[in-house]
């Protein structure tokens, strides 16, 4: 029985180290080549294993897409979900709304910084008509959607909201939107620093409640 669990546990955590491999290659290939440059074969080849150890460990190519953009996100590689994460659950004990969406807008500068470097490369292919991304950034706005909600809820909560819950996830989803963050920072020229005061304020003034 011993035996079997450690055997179990080293495969456990060689197809994990696989799968880091392969997620780093990936990575690396779509911030050079995009997302259509990159074939399954390159990101193999580079990861130092097979094609078909590519899709048993995480899929397809638009598999290991989300699973990039999803790690770069998160910073890590760990099994929980944003909500999950430490920043997150701060947002329920700050002394205000306002501190509140401040750790939010904080939280989401964290991200944005990591992330960068591929949003750009993801929305332009998305725009000029790849299925498999534009598959792609219908889902993870929807998993944003999700997440908008729930902070939403729990401003309601927690602070109150000038606005209904629907109302203030919609705006919440709209302000912390990759292709404004891509428009203010990219284009514009501002500051993540900037962005993030931005970013805080604006979404405070549209759904807290206001008092005298």
């Amino acid at each position: 029985m011993t035996e079997r669990r450690y055997s179990s546990a080293v495969r456990a955590e060689q197809t994990r180290a696989t799968r880091q491999r392969v997620i780093a290659a990936a990575q690396a290939l779509f911030l050079r080549r995009g997302y259509t440059g990159a074939t399954v074969e390159a990101i193999a080849g580079r990861a130092g294993c097979s094609v078909q150890t590519v899709y048993n460990t995480i899929g397809g190519k638009a598999a290991v897409l989300k699973a990039v953009y999803d790690t770069m996100l998160a910073g890590d590689t760990e099994p929980l979900t944003i909500a999950q994460r430490p920043a997150a659950l701060a947002l329920r004990t700050a002394p205000d709304g306002r501190t509140a969406l401040a750790l939010y807008a904080k939280m989401g500068r964290d991200m944005v910084e990591r992330v960068l470097p591929l949003l750009p490369i993801v929305l332009s292919e998305g725009a000029a008509g790849d299925r498999e991304v534009r598959t792609f950034i219908d889902t993870t706005e929807a998993e944003r959607a999700v997440g908008t909600r729930g902070i939403a809820a729990d401003l309601e909560e927690y602070f109150g909201l000038r606005v209904s819950v629907a109302e203030a996830a919609d705006v919440l989803w709209t302000l912390t939107a990759p292709d404004v963050t891509i428009r203010l920072v990219h284009r514009c020229g501002w500051t993540l620093d900037r962005y993030e005061r931005w970013l805080a304020e604006s979404m405070a003034d549209a759904v807290l409640l206001r008092f005298p």
